[in-house]
């Protein structure tokens, strides 16, 4: 075994490896860029080094500033975790040249299944079944279209380079093939430096089922599958293991062509077949389909490990440092089942726009896990994956971790950031997903109620007045304490949520107990037998209130701005008028010049923040004032971009 190792990410990976490393006596050296200096991994380490800036190009992407770490430190090996250099065979070559191990497969592995076209050739040659479609070298944009009609739409572009949904196009209609396909080619060659992209036939009720692998270098087992089909933009969102509907039939099948195409490699460590299921007709043994291998940890491995009781990352680091593989394949077994929900900083009912903030508050519950790069008070930084945590809970059933998992969501409190928890507790709850009905447009059918902004009721208001007010402590003076600090008896405070303005008069009635008045409701709170009440239901409810952000963390959690009563006349004044940064970022593009008309919905800006591009829209009809960015420009959150004509300016114009 290693007595020391370099993790060569940051985050939750890093933080994840570092807890089995030191588990194991092994350990371990963080690397951090100038946003990571104060980061949880860095605080896990036995040790830690500088690498460079904060952009990943200068640090987590510097492999030869990181393998030089390595040798001054010490270290034997370096885990790449997921993600920057994990897939980087350039990088194995490296790490191997200057006497480390890396923990993790061949470079001569990564590069067969690095390319998907290639990889599925090859998969092909080693009996895996493979999805119809076009994997060659011809790029023309002409002979790919007619490689598409003879595939039969609808067609998936995809980039052979590709992961996480980049570069990726669904096609259902030939006129849309050349305009998406050179969507698809622009993206892939931003995010990936290779434009070549391979076309396949889309399945029109696709399920995500993916198969854990692991080997020692020429022997292969399997730790059965993943359904990750709950997906947005390609984003798998909710994994579970194992998956719903798996008959013992389909398991072996899948299981056994997930080890061949890991022996087909001389696979050494952990990866993840990737297979499309046609959902149609329930699962069957003939109808799924090679998709790519992931030569790496995946995101989802916490479900792997609940239900089977291994810790993927001791099995790495053992295999790597020359053990055999731990287990055979028949002394592997599923125990009950497993979800893991990935909760993100991002604004769901903005199109799950990516967000930043200080975690003022964080909060998770007892009875599940939590994988999580960041504590209260870090910041969520816009260079890296906004990710706060991956929850996983595990049942005896289905059923019961379902509800496990939704319980959770509900009681998982992050304050100082808009989240995605809403979003997961609605999805935990949504009707299909709850029968195990699912498959990878389960999300997009539903999305207008799962992406719905959580409107607090009025109790949840109440809650939020009095703690505005700092009265939901609980009470413990004599019943004339609260008269004494209140002088008039009735306190009006103003709230704000979801841009609805909420007055709210408050009124003492004695010791632990108010009349809130809502205008249309009233409501009374007091305090009784250790707990508080809103009328006759009991407060359940966990607050947060920093600066002027209050939060009630009370079912979805609800998010008010206590308003300064002298600030009320704030400017409104961009009124649509200017189209402005949502987050700091890179500007791509801009498609507007002054003197433009432009039309509500018209796209005039791209914003490349983390790791994405957002298209920046006109909110309404207008002519173009000023352009005040250019493309290559870094802009800060909230940075004015383009401005349009007054609305009366250009009214009196005409």
């Amino acid at each position: 075994m290693f007595n020391k190792i370099l993790i060569a990410n940051r985050g939750e990976i890093a933080c994840r490896v570092m807890e089995t490393a030191r588990k194991l006596g092994v350990k371990t050296v963080a690397v951090y860029s100038d946003a990571d200096a104060g980061a949880k991994h860095v605080a896990m380490a036995d040790q830690a080094v500088h690498i460079g800036g904060a952009a990943p190009s200068e640090s987590y992407l510097k492999g030869d500033v990181i393998i030089a770490a390595a040798l001054e430190t010490g270290a034997q090996g370096i885990h790449p975790g997921y993600g920057f250099l994990s897939e980087n065979p350039e990088f194995v070559d490296a790490v191997e040249a200057a006497g480390l191990v890396f923990i993790g497969p061949s470079a001569d592995a990564i590069r067969k299944m690095g390319l998907k076209d290639a990889a599925k050739v090859l998969m092909e040659e080693a009996g895996v079944p493979v999805v119809p479609g076009y994997h060659g070298a011809n790029q023309d944009g002409a002979f790919l279209a007619a490689e598409a009609d003879k595939i039969g739409y609808p067609v998936l572009i995809k980039a052979v380079a590709g992961g996480g949904g980049k570069g990726m196009r669904l096609v259902e209609d030939p006129a849309e093939f050349a305009d998406a396909l050179a969507s698809a080619q622009g993206e892939a060659t931003t995010a990936f430096g290779n434009a070549d992209v391979l076309i396949e036939k889309y399945v029109t009720q696709p399920r995500h089922v993916e198969v854990q692998v692991f080997g020692d270098g020429t022997h292969a087992v399997h730790l059965f599958e993943r359904d990750c089909s709950l997906q947005r933009r390609h984003q798998k969102v909710i994994e579970e293991a194992p998956a719903p509907g798996m008959s013992a039939e389909v398991r072996a099948a899948m299981g056994q062509a997930g080890v061949r195409a890991a022996e087909a490699i001389g696979y050494k460590g952990a990866g993840t077949v990737e297979f499309i299921v046609d959902g149609s007709d329930g699962l069957r043994a003939d109808g799924f389909w090679f998709m790519e291998m992931n030569t790496r940890l995946q995101v989802e491995h916490p479900v792997t490990e609940a239900i089977t009781g291994v810790d993927l990352v001791e099995w790495q680091l053992r295999v790597a440092s020359g053990d055999p593989l731990p287990k055979s394949q028949d002394e592997l077994s599923i125990t009950g089942h497993s979800f893991e929900a990935r909760i993100y900083a991002e604004d769901v009912p903005k199109g799950f726009l990516p967000a930043t903030g200080t975690l003022t508050h964080l909060g998770f519950p007892e009875g599940a896990r939590f994988d999580s790069g960041v504590r209260q008070g870090d910041t969520i930084s816009p260079w890296y994956d906004p990710m706060i945590a991956k929850l996983v809970v595990h049942g005896a059933t289905r059923a019961i971790a379902l509800a496990k998992l939704e319980t959770a969501l509900r009681h998982t409190d992050v304050g100082g950031t808009v989240t995605n928890v809403s979003f997961l507790s609605l999805l935990a709850a949504q009707e299909d997903f709850v029968k195990g009905d699912v498959d990878t447009g389960l999300i997009a059918r539903h999305l207008d109620a799962l992406a719905a902004a959580p409107v607090a009721c009025t109790k949840a208001r109440s809650v939020a007045a009095l703690t505005a007010l700092g009265l939901m402590d609980a009470p413990d003076g004599a019943p004339e304490a609260a008269f004494v600090m209140w002088s008039p008896l009735t306190q009006t405070v103003h709230l704000s949520h979801n841009e609805e303005d909420i007055e709210v008069r408050v009124t003492v009635l004695g010791t632990g107990e108010y009349r809130v008045d809502l205008g249309d409701v009233q409501h009374r709170v007091h305090f009784s037998g250790s707990a508080w009440f809103v009328d006759q239901t009991k407060v359940k409810a966990r607050t947060s209130y920093v600066g002027d952000e209050l939060t009630v963390f009370w079912g979805n959690g609800y998010v008010f701005h206590v308003v300064d009563p002298l600030d009320r006349a704030s400017d409104e004044a961009a009124g649509g008028n200017v189209i402005a940064a949502p987050m700091p970022g890179l500007v791509k593009a801009i498609f507007a010049e002054a003197g433009q008309e432009v039309k509500e919905g018209d796209r005039l800006a791209i914003l490349e923040a983390m790791k994405m591009e957002h298209s920046l829209l006109a909110a309404r009809d207008g002519v173009v004032a000023e352009v005040l960015a250019h493309a290559g420009d870094q802009v800060q959150e909230g940075a004015a971009l383009i401005q349009l004509v007054e609305e009366d300016e250009a009214e009196a114009a005409a």
